[in-house]
């Protein structure tokens, strides 16, 4: 329901081209201007007026509207708490007043219920916001200076396993969210060779490979990761009795001394590259080129900013690359395609087919050797 009412990505309609005018009039411009300045307000405001239950108890009176003082009696805060909280949701959009009753706007409806929303206020908040201060010196230095607030790792994926809470859990639930609406669309375009085994770089939890061991009965995986990861996808895939078909190959990907497992006939990398600078993705393209055999395939289910359908999606992917700023590596993003594409070609490779507007946001990229 909300994907077709509010953002439409269940339909399958081709991309549009964003971010190339200027077409706001004067007021909205300065409007605009407002909000900028006062973002941190608005996103605290927003998340208490969601996570105390305001914005779901005016919700609940439909046309008949709340009073402060009734929402105040309700959620058991102050009265002057609710009031600044409430009159703060009109400016930014949760809410609107009449005759002294306030309503749920539109905007505010989809922000407590629309699970992007909501997944994406939860990262933002467990996750990136007390390093996002951090930022200028993250893109100065090229090193995630943000991560210190959630533990001591050179990158976020040394210690996705060691997350504190709630941190690892909204993480994971924006990593999956993102990535698991896509899978059943995803998994013909890698079965559609027949593959008998298939490497999955960038293994995560686990949940690619338990797809893909589910869809084909015959199929063998390879799993390659960091070892924590690997240690939580094996927990997963031996939970559901399927863990005889995989095979664990605990890599650092980006140490030169390390090479990739040989015999398998496709390589799968999911949300992946996107982890790496442009010449860390030449590098591990080309490892990839060293140990695939003459007829195999890769496949890339990827996230670019510009291949969006609705400006919202593009919009969410620019900020996430902010994320990998402060967070995540302090030197990748989530790629324009006209620049993922052109790193790919230089690397042995060519794209025999892109498919955007896969699942919620994805693409899917078809590669094989030169």
């Amino acid at each position: 329901m909300f994907e077709n009412e509010y953002f439409g990505y269940t339909e399958k309609k081709a991309s549009k081209r964003f971010f190339e005018d200027d077409t706001k009039h004067a007021a909205q411009a300065i409007r605009d201007a407002q909000f900028i300045a006062f973002a941190p307000y608005v996103f605290h405001a927003s998340a208490i007026l969601r996570d105390k239950g305001i914005l779901a108890y005016v919700e609940e009176a439909r046309s008949e509207g709340r009073t402060i003082k009734q929402v105040a009696e309700c959620t058991n805060m102050p009265y002057y708490g609710v009031r600044v909280l409430m009159e703060a949701g009109l400016g930014i959009g949760l809410l609107y007043r009449k005759e002294g009753l306030y309503f749920l706007t539109k905007t505010g409806h989809v922000f407590i219920n629309h699970p992007m929303a909501r997944i994406n206020t939860d990262f933002m908040r467990d996750v990136c916001q007390d390093g996002a201060a951090d930022l200028e010196t993250s893109i100065m230095d090229g090193k995630p200076n943000g991560l210190k607030h959630l533990g001591n790792w050179d990158t976020i994926y040394q210690g996705l396993s060691m997350l504190p809470e709630p941190a690892k859990s909204s993480w994971f639930a924006f990593d999956h969210y993102y990535s698991d609406l896509a899978f059943p669309e995803v998994l013909p375009f890698v079965f559609k060779h027949a593959p008998k085994s298939i490497l999955d770089i960038g293994a995560n939890t686990g949940k690619w490979a338990l797809a893909c061991l589910e869809y084909d009965p015959a199929i063998h995986i390879g799993l390659l990761d960091l070892q924590g990861q690997l240690d939580e996808a094996k927990k997963m895939i031996d939970a559901a009795g399927l863990g005889g078909r995989v095979t664990y190959h605990p890599v650092n990907i980006l140490d030169g001394n390390e090479q990739l497992p040989t015999g398998y006939d496709l390589i799968f990398m999911s949300q992946f590259l996107n982890c790496f600078t442009d010449k860390q993705i030449i590098d591990i393209l080309q490892k990839c080129h060293d140990v695939l055999q003459g007829n195999g395939r890769i496949i890339i289910n990827e996230t670019f900013w510009d291949c969006q359908q609705y400006e919202a999606g593009a919009f969410s992917l620019q900020m996430a690359s902010l994320y990998f700023t402060t967070m995540a590596n302090g030197n990748s993003q989530i790629y324009d395609s006209k620049v993922y594409l052109k790193v790919i070609d230089e690397t042995g490779f060519e794209v025999v087919s892109q498919t955007n507007n896969i699942g919620l946001s994805h693409t899917i990229l078809e590669l094989r050797k030169k």
